[in-house]
């Protein structure tokens, strides 16, 4: 029995998909539940699993095209076993290991680099197909290992690494140039970069927090508080539940622009910027205010752990009343965060140094943090958001107060 296999149904703010990767070809065994094939939106990339066991009988559209949403882009057939390959001859086994044997090492040396650092794509290929990513050589910038290299390695065997191994380093005196194209994602950021550029009056003021409060808690509770949560106390889950009490006391920063009317918000849903190899997504954190620093620090740990595998879906992306970045983790000591539209404001983060203060007529060494806030002037004003961030900046310096809902 032939089954179609379908583009799931896309949300209406998605409205096509890019075939970025088969996982199988024609003639494939295949296995229910098993992924078939990456499809890039422009927001996540989705995993078309089969819903039955049986071979890959056509793939309709090839690696590159667009396709919408419920559109056929395969047929399995259901209960069919592949074809097992013929058995080598005999006289054949002593040659076929002797050039992988003598060509592993300048494959490794090219390559040099591990599973660690595929990206999710080349990850699922290398285990797929069970190859060992330090043997391949690597393609892409750096020496990187790419899920190309890992295609063609598995279609070729050992024979595709010394293909790659001559490229490499360019000569004395070169220029060496790379046109890639933008991945849709990449491209939906680039846009909606410049959509929140071009129409929104935006504004940026800062401040600087003293978490000394904070790092004492963390050391003297965190323990405690991972034993009885099973997760790290981290910093992100000051802030979060610091960012939404002040929101509930300054509506007008969780609150959005919809042509000439202001929409409030009666919940805190945060978006929490996070980078992956593909670029910046940000999923969200739902009903903030209802939660606790523990349940904050599983939310956020399991998105990351989703982007990292690729697997965020669109649902993890919708939506958001306010967002915090933290350019801190890559060691940025000042930014001007960019506002996600159709937010009003978003709340930066950046890297904790330990800096001379005074404090009570002395001089004291404290870990510092430089906050931001950028923010669409057309509905906030300069005193809102000055506010709003003294409000943060008391919370962190005061973190019990926190804790007591002040």
């Amino acid at each position: 029995m032939s089954i179609e296999v379908k583009v799931p149904v896309l949300p209406e703010s998605v409205s096509d998909a890019t075939i970025a990767t088969w996982h199988k070809k024609v003639g494939d065994a295949v296995k229910r539940d098993e992924n078939l094939v990456d499809l890039e939106t422009d927001k996540v990339v989705l995993e078309v699993p089969s819903t039955v066991d049986g071979v890959l009988k056509e793939i309709k559209h090839a690696e590159g095209d667009t396709v919408n949403s419920e559109q056929i882009i395969a047929i399995i057939e259901e209960g069919a076993a592949a074809a097992a390959p013929a058995p080598a001859a005999k006289e054949d086994k002593p040659a076929a290991p002797a050039p992988a044997k003598a060509e592993a090492p300048k494959a490794e040396k090219s390559a040099g680099k591990g599973a660690d650092e595929l990206s999710p794509a080349g990850r699922r290929v290398a285990e797929e197909e069970k190859i060992d990513p330090s043997k391949v050589a690597g393609t892409g910038r750096d020496g990187r290992v790419t899920k190309e290299d890992l295609v063609n390695y598995g279609k070729g065997g050992a024979a595709s690494a010394p293909a790659a191994a001559p490229a490499a380093r360019p000569t004395p005196g070169s220029r060496p140039e790379e046109r890639v194209p933008m991945t849709r994602m990449r491209a939906k950021i680039a846009e909606r970069l410049m959509q929140s550029k071009n129409s929104i009056a935006m504004l940026t003021s800062f401040n600087e927090v003293n978490l000394s409060e904070v790092v004492k808690m963390r050391k003297s509770l965190g323990e405690q508080f991972q034993k009885t949560h099973g997760i790290k106390l981290g910093f992100m889950s000051f802030f979060v539940k610091a960012t939404a009490e002040a929101l509930k006391r300054h509506p007008i920063v969780n609150a959005s622009v919809d042509g000439n009317d202001i929409i409030y918000h009666g919940y805190q849903d945060i978006s929490i910027a996070v980078s992956t190899e593909k670029g910046l997504v940000t999923p969200v954190l739902r009903d903030v205010q209802d939660m606790g620093f523990a349940d904050i620090e599983q939310g956020i740990a399991d998105y990351a752990k989703k982007a990292r595998d690729g697997k965020l879906s669109l649902d993890d992306l919708q939506g958001g009343t306010f967002t915090i970045t933290n350019g801190g983790t890559f060691g940025s000591l000042l930014s001007t965060p960019i506002v996600n539209p159709p937010q009003s404001a978003i709340l930066g983060m950046h890297t904790i140094k330990e800096r001379a203060i005074v404090d009570n007529g002395q001089v004291i060494a404290a870990p510092m943090m430089y906050i931001a806030i950028s923010y669409d002037h057309r509905i906030i004003d300069g005193k809102d958001a000055v506010l709003f961030l003294v409000d943060i900046k008391d919370q962190l310096e005061n973190p019990q107060r926190m804790l007591l809902g002040m």
